[in-house]
């Protein structure tokens, strides 16, 4: 069993999953920022109430036809481009996407596309024909991200946990963190896919997305201190995030950009048939294999627990964003 090429070929989905949500600790924002303002509408709205407003739609739709696209520097794990288009729904979250891109592209017998579902905070990937020769036929990689986080210990499950919010983040959440931005603006009116909409723009520090982000709270003082520590001390001093609003209310675009020492890493979502039937179906239990079982299982087979928790920080590390 090809234990490592699975392992690697995870942390690149995690890489492209959590790009979905600016990559590391932009989640938990839902509701900051977002109270209406009465007694305004049409062109005679400030930018909060806009965004308020696109807000309040996003939220009661619940669901959209997703396209994004990805890149990353070299320097950060080889790097490389993803694009992932499908259905994500929000409330509860669930998700169908499918990813292809040289970001992916980690092995020989790695698979040219890689469908990903989501759901009650399970992730399953279709790793391709390859993994099913060497799994008894199965074929769909299982990563129960909940309860590997539970197993990683309070300091390294709370960063971990994190990770998870960002990686299953959503365009009303997107939206929230947006209006916790202190330079808020509107650049003007563009065109999406010949769609006209209003172009809006802010940025936020590590730390004001930190301040924001409640699933931090499972963290002591101490910890939430270490983990802002760690984060800077990477060199990313914060995020550039920009949407795309329809005469609708609805955001149509939305752009995640970060500036790293590694290099820019840029993220794009296109959103379009808000209300789109978001009931994701999970494989059968019989046709997928766990993860982190295979993990436990190669450090008992090498005799080295080293090796599992080498690769479990690796993981959680790419899911905190911590290890950027």
């Amino acid at each position: 069993m090809r234990l490592s090429v699975y392992a690697r070929s995870s942390r690149r989905g995690g890489v492209a999953l959590a790009g979905v949500s600016a990559l590391v600790l932009a989640g938990g924002a839902v509701g900051c920022g977002a109270e209406k303002e009465d007694g305004a509408s049409g062109a005679d709205r400030t930018v909060h109430q806009v965004l308020t407003a696109a807000y309040e739609k996003t939220s009661e739709a619940k669901s959209a036809n997703v396209e994004m696209t990805m890149s990353t520097p070299a320097a950060l794990d080889g790097g490389g481009d993803v694009t992932m288009s499908g259905v994500m729904g929000w409330d509860p979250m669930v998700m169908d996407m499918t990813m292809k891109g040289s970001m992916l592209a980690t092995e020989p017998d790695a698979p040219e596309q890689v469908r990903t579902v989501w759901r009650d905070n399970v992730m399953y990937m279709d790793m391709g024909e390859a993994a099913a020769k060497d799994m008894d036929g199965k074929r769909w990689m299982k990563m129960d991200l909940a309860a590997a986080a539970e197993s990683a210990g309070a300091e390294a499950g709370g960063e971990m946990l994190s990770g998870l919010e960002n990686m299953n983040q959503n365009p009303v959440e997107q939206l929230a963190l947006l209006l916790e931005s202190p330079n808020l603006k509107r650049v003007g009116e563009e065109k999406v896919d010949g769609v006209t909409a209003q172009h809006y723009k802010g940025t936020l520090t590590v730390k004001e997305v930190m301040e924001s982000n409640d699933g931090l709270d499972v963290l002591e003082p101490k910890e939430r201190e270490q983990l802002l520590k760690n984060v800077e001390k990477s060199g990313i001093k914060g995020y550039d995030t920009e949407v795309w609003v329809n005469d609708d209310d609805l955001p149509v675009r939305m752009d995640v950009g970060m500036d790293t020492p590694q290099g820019d890493i840029d993220m794009s979502m296109k959103l379009s048939g808000y209300g789109a039937k978001a009931e994701v179906e999970v494989p059968p239990a019989a046709d997928t294999f766990d993860l982190f079982e295979l993990l436990e299982q190669l450090g008992e087979m090498s005799g080295d627990e080293a090796t599992f928790e080498e690769e479990m920080a690796e993981l959680e590390a790419l899911e905190s964003g911590s290890g950027l």
